[in-house]
């Protein structure tokens, strides 16, 4: 019976998929003209990452503590620990742009709504491409649209936090915008990485308070790095790997 549950989620997240293109398409060609930041196509491809959690009855997503007040773009960081944290994520109020492995967007369909949302690719490893994504990063923040960035560059086997790489923490400072972090936790029961075996989870992602980078200089990037990451790590309430060496290495 469980594998029938099972097998009829993976359908209807295939349909799902199937039917969201064309109609993000539209969307896109209908906005446009107007719509710089993609906001439009964008949210829509949320809404139906969104809709992919409730393709299997066990998994259970929940979102907690509230967007800041204010307005303004913000450098959205969270750890990772499963593909079914962008199902997660994509419950979060606000749109934005993802800053994702390259290889995501080369897969047919699933990464043409990535490129048609305007997300971000970058290759890992190679400064020329992270340098590119961080200047259209910083340009979509210019434009008051936040960003989301996974600072440990890829997901935690066992869910332990990974060292935090210093992009998004020199994006936002030199960006003049807040951190904005968040925790999540239960996804990697749910689909651990390296696998594609389903189970049951309950999972959350809980918003952190904003940390101001107002009157941060560069020479204050690893200071906020090991901060968000000591608060991240403190509201996980587990060991976590050793933080980053060095001033600002990686993106």
């Amino acid at each position: 019976m469980r594998a029938l549950v099972i097998a009829l989620g993976w359908v209807a997240a295939g349909l799902i998929i199937l039917a969201a293109l064309p109609l993000q398409l539209l969307l896109w060609l209908l906005t446009r003209p107007f719509d710089r930041n993609l906001a439009v196509p964008g949210r829509f491809l949320r809404l139906a990452g969104a809709s992919l959690g409730g393709c299997y009855p066990g998994w259970h997503f929940r979102v907690e503590g509230r967007w800041p007040r204010g307005g303004g773009p913000r450098v959205v960081v969270s750890n990772h620990q499963s593909l079914l944290d962008i199902v997660l994520l994509s419950r979060l109020p606000r749109e934005m742009k993802w800053v994702a492995k390259e290889s995501l967007f080369a897969i047919p369909w699933m990464g043409w709504m990535f490129r048609l949302s305007g997300d971000i690719p970058v290759r890992r490893g190679d400064a020329e491409s992270g340098g590119e994504a961080m200047a259209r990063a910083r340009a979509y923040l210019d434009r008051g649209m936040s960003v989301m960035i996974f600072p440990e560059g890829t997901r935690s086997r066992d869910g332990r936090l990974l060292p935090f790489k210093s992009g998004a923490f020199r994006l936002a400072i030199e960006a003049g915008v807040p951190v904005q972090p968040v925790v999540v936790s239960g996804t990697a029961a749910g689909l651990a990485k390296g696998g594609t075996r389903i189970a049951p989870c309950r999972a959350t992602a809980r918003l952190l308070a904003p940390i101001s980078t107002a009157g941060l200089t560069r020479a204050d990037i690893p200071a906020l790095r090991d901060r968000v990451r000591a608060e991240m790590e403190a509201e996980l309430g587990a060991p976590a790997a050793p933080p980053a060496p060095g001033p600002a290495e990686g993106r």
